[in-house]
């Protein structure tokens, strides 16, 4: 007997998922994020090849078994239910501007050189090396993502600038493009216009992406979310030279401890690097969710351990706006600390956390 081929017919474009706002659930206070949420009237024209293909899903289910390719094309990422959509972003066969060559030529030969601390240990630059990735890394997390992007606290301004410089040593950019990238991730989390999912491909999320900078700004557009730090001239001034910031460090490393204050300089960059990439992949795909978010945000322990607690992203993706988010007792979470010592002696005001209410609507049970 003939093998029976049944064949659906392909969802109008109106009821697919893609072309529908994705609901935001949490209650966020912060205007400075959600815009409208993504629709397909949003979208960038060129983007219309990537994404209408994916909205097309016309499933041939025949008697020998086969599937439709649009399936075949989803990869799963290894010990997780993540897949990665469609077909893989090319990495050297696609246009290079300069500042993708710069970026990807400056981090590689900072993994090179890490490479030689072993042959240049001495107690001093492990120790020195620690002290700057501390101070450049709660430049990251207190100051570029929790003060700045997210506003979940405020500081004077000579605080708030002085948190905001050292983050400029994490060689991670300035604050201004920092927050927009972020900001984005918020708004179109887990969606085509996201900067760094890894329904893109678990390294594209993980570091790739950000030397793609052309086709970032297709996907998000300019820096029209940020105009809160564009329009202060110290925010302006770091855009110019946080580059020259990284390199003076650099420069004093060798000056005062030769080279191995120099290569375990390098070191502590590429643990303050990871820490923060491992954020924006791991955490979007190991871990679990306690929290309706409608993303694939994941608390995640030892990233969390590894980020200064940044690890805890299924609860930061539920109330964007806290300025804690390892919200148990337990949930190790040195960023907060700090911030609540702030907030303890003055300094740190208007701190925000979500209520019981808040949790309760957020809550999967």
């Amino acid at each position: 007997m003939a093998s029976l081929s049944i064949t659906l017919q392909a969802r109008s474009l109106s009821s697919s998922p893609l072309l529908q706002s994705r609901p935001r659930l949490n209650p966020n206070p912060n205007p400075l994020f959600h815009s409208k949420p993504y629709s397909i009237s949003d979208r960038n024209p060129s983007l219309s090849k990537t994404i209408l293909p994916q909205t097309k899903r016309i499933f041939a289910i025949c008697g020998d078994g086969r599937r439709d390719p649009w399936e075949e094309n989803q990869r799963r990422i290894p010990f997780s239910d993540v897949a990665v959509d469609g077909k893989k972003r090319a990495f050297w066969k696609r246009r290079w501007n300069y500042w993708d060559a710069t970026r990807a030529s400056e981090i590689a030969w900072v993994h090179v050189l890490s490479l030689l601390a072993p042959f240049h240990f001495n107690l001093a630059a492990l120790r020195l090396a620690v002290v700057i990735h501390l101070i450049a890394g709660f430049g990251i997390t207190l100051s570029y993502h929790r003060n700045l992007a997210h506003r979940s606290f405020n500081l004077p301004k000579w605080l708030e600038y002085s948190f905001a410089l050292c983050g400029t040593l994490a060689g991670q950019g300035d604050p201004i493009e920092w927050v927009s990238y972020h900001r984005y991730h918020h708004q179109y989390c887990d969606t085509a216009r996201d900067p760094h999912s890894p329904k893109d491909g678990f390294w594209f999320s993980h570091i790739f992406w950000i030397f793609d900078t052309d086709y970032i700004a297709e996907k998000c557009g300019g820096r029209s979310n940020v105009e809160d730090l564009v329009k202060q001239p110290f925010y302006r001034i770091l855009q110019r030279t946080w580059i020259w910031s990284n390199v003076a460090l650099a420069l004093l490393l060798y000056m005062w401890g030769g080279l191995p204050f120099f290569i375990w300089g390098c070191v502590r960059k590429v643990f303050t690097f990871h820490g923060t990439f491992l954020v924006n992949s791991a955490s979007h795909v190991w871990g679990n969710q306690v929290w309706k978010t409608n993303d694939l945000s994941r608390n995640n322990w030892w990233v969390a351990v590894i980020a200064l607690g940044e690890g805890w992203h299924n609860n930061h993706h539920a109330f964007e706006f806290s300025a804690r988010q390892g919200l148990e007792w337990w949930q190790l979470d040195v960023t907060w600390y700090i911030i609540r010592f702030l907030q303890v002696i003055g300094l740190a005001t208007d701190v925000k956390l979500p209520t019981e209410a808040q949790k309760r609507r957020m809550a999967l049970d």
